[in-house]
């Protein structure tokens, strides 16, 4: 998956809005990424409820990794700008889909994004994130998350899935992502000798 993560114009710091505004889209990519892949891995995740069930799980855990990420970048007022808009960013593209596919009143589902995102963020927040990215217990917990959201035959090799595949790579993804968009400045073209 390509993920475009640089900005195009030199010379100025970006507000932490707009780094949060900039990672909403690349957080709500990902996820969308991660259902494909264990879809793919044939794992059952049924259009409706479960499948927003998965979305909301796994990027509940992407806010909790760019909000690590922040920690380590930003002041804690800036930090909090940022985690703020990217919660209510992500939260409505995550209602404005649920709303429009399952039915439903938007401020409702966007709420109810929000509560879980609150909940499982005291959750997450006894794990922790290194500069080796999140810790086995960070990445299991996602896969524990998971577990719940899966039908019983898929359930036990979903937290597998998640540890070893999906949590890895999307870390990855969304580390170098934010790398990049701290960098006030484009990146150089290359030269063809």
């Amino acid at each position: 998956m390509r993920i475009k993560s640089h900005w195009f114009k030199a010379g100025r710091q970006h507000t932490p809005k707009e780094l949060a505004g900039a990672v909403s889209f690349t957080v709500s990519r990902i996820a969308d990424n991660a259902l494909k892949n264990t879809r793919n891995a044939k794992f059952e995740v049924a259009i409706g409820p479960q499948y927003f069930a998965f979305l909301a799980e796994f990027t509940v855990f992407l806010i909790q990794v760019a909000d690590r990420i922040a920690y380590q970048q930003l002041s804690a007022e800036d930090r909090h700008a940022f985690t703020s808009t990217l919660v209510n960013r992500v939260g409505d593209t995550y209602a404005e889909n649920q709303s429009r596919l399952q039915g439903g009143e938007l401020g409702a589902c966007k709420q109810r994004f929000v509560d879980q995102l609150n909940q499982r963020a005291g959750e997450y927040a006894d794990f922790d994130y290194g500069a080796d990215g999140p810790s086995f217990h960070f990445s299991r917990y996602l896969g524990f998350c998971m577990e719940q959201v899966m039908d019983k035959q898929d359930s036990f090799w979903i937290i597998d899935q998640m540890m070893s595949i999906e949590a890895p790579k999307s870390v990855e993804m969304l580390e170098k992502t934010m790398r990049d968009l701290f960098e006030s400045e484009p990146p150089q073209p290359v030269s063809a000798e």
